[in-house]
């Protein structure tokens, strides 16, 4: 295993680190994790040289963090960093954050964890963790050993991202969505570069987009072959290339993937892409932009729309659904989008379109996208 910094403090990460947001289940119900396997999985990844293991108190239904207990006993847990993280959306008052820590230090069969995030912060949550003195809360609990560091996960803009990281100087740690098809969505590449240059560690969720990159269609597939290159060991590598990555969080779900990683990750490093794996990375990039059916460029002149629709954000969902083969995934990211913003709420009055750079027929792009990722 090759070890990396990891923000200020003194101690080394090992490049990969495990995400148990996507244990091995028993049949359809996400809840139901394969817990033997599961356990035997983080076990084999700690023993192989994994010292980060991450979770989070919705994975899973919950059992998430159940599961990580029980692989972090008999020895295991002194082994590794634990971070876990407060769901910002269940907290109201700082009794709920009493009461949901202590459920995830019992889930845990642990006295402390290492890394705590504020999970999924956007805009509003920001706002909403600010009103609630989560810092005092956050600093009590350090002062008692009960927290060692302070961090948080993101989703949304990078002026959100740089306002987040700025309003607080205790940070430890961000986790970031990070890929090389998403160099400038969310946090992005400036993000990364930011909250490094902070001296903050960036950690990174979504190294394969959930998946997507690891199995891509044909035309991308066709790509890799041809250059006798593995998607899988590409994406990650273009990650340990950058300096400013502290750990790369892989959500494993067999034991042949996490072999896989563990692997790839001894073969990782700052640096040690060629121009020549920078140039496929790129005709790999360009190929799935070709199979986005929508010419859009994200310049945002269709905005705001009159009714309140995100354009650009309805056309980026339907599109990577399309690019990656992966509708099931664009539809459940439309299902968490606002009501008031899904394409449903077009109207069909058109303005957008005499603003359109790209001559877009937005309005029954709109009619589309809802008709096929609402059902």
């Amino acid at each position: 295993m090759k070890f990396r910094k990891f923000g200020k403090l003194d101690w080394q990460v090992s490049a990969l680190g495990f995400g148990a947001m996507r244990l091995p289940t028993i049949g359809e119900d996400h809840s139901k994790v394969d817990e033997p396997e599961a356990i035997k999985m983080i076990r084999y990844a700690i023993d192989h040289g994994v010292n980060y293991v991450d979770t989070a108190y919705p994975y899973h239904g919950g059992n998430g963090e159940v599961v990580v207990g029980k692989a972090l006993a008999e020895g295991y847990r002194e082994r590794v960093r634990l971070a876990t993280k407060m769901p910002t959306w269940l907290i109201n008052s700082k009794e709920d954050m009493d009461k949901v820590f202590n459920e995830q230090l019992k889930r845990l069969q642990t006295d402390y964890v290492d890394f705590y995030l504020l999970h999924a912060l956007d805009k509003d949550r920001w706002v909403k963790m600010k009103n609630l003195n989560v810092f005092d809360w956050a600093e009590k609990m350090i002062s008692e050993d009960r927290i060692k560091y302070l961090g948080f996960s993101f989703h949304d803009e990078f002026n959100v991202f740089k306002e987040i990281v700025e309003g607080y100087d205790k940070w430890t740690l961000c986790q970031i969505q990070y890929n090389y098809e998403n160099e400038n969505v969310q946090a992005g590449t400036r993000g990364l570069k930011y909250a490094a240059n902070k001296g903050l560690a960036v950690v990174i969720m979504e190294p394969l987009l959930g998946g997507v990159l690891a199995n891509p269609p044909l035309a991308v597939k066709k790509i890799w072959d041809e250059a006798g290159k593995n998607p899988v060991e590409m994406a990650l590598l273009w990650l340990w290339d950058k300096p400013e990555v502290s750990v790369v969080l892989s959500g494993m779900s067999t034991m042949e993937q996490v072999k896989q990683n563990i692997e790839f990750a001894s073969k990782s490093g700052i640096g040690i892409l060629t121009e020549e794996d920078f140039r496929l990375i790129a005709k790999v990039r360009e190929k799935y932009r070709e199979l986005r059916p929508i010419p859009c460029t994200k310049c945002g002149y269709c905005m705001p729309c009159p009714n309140g629709v995100d354009i650009p954000r309805n056309i980026e969902i339907y599109n990577n659904g399309v690019a990656y083969d992966a509708i099931e995934m664009s539809k459940m990211h439309y299902k968490f989008m606002p009501q008031e913003k899904r394409a449903s709420a077009c109207i069909g009055c058109r303005a957008c379109e005499e603003k359109c750079p790209q001559k877009i027929k937005i309005s029954e792009w709109m009619r589309r996208i809802n008709a096929e990722l609402a059902g």
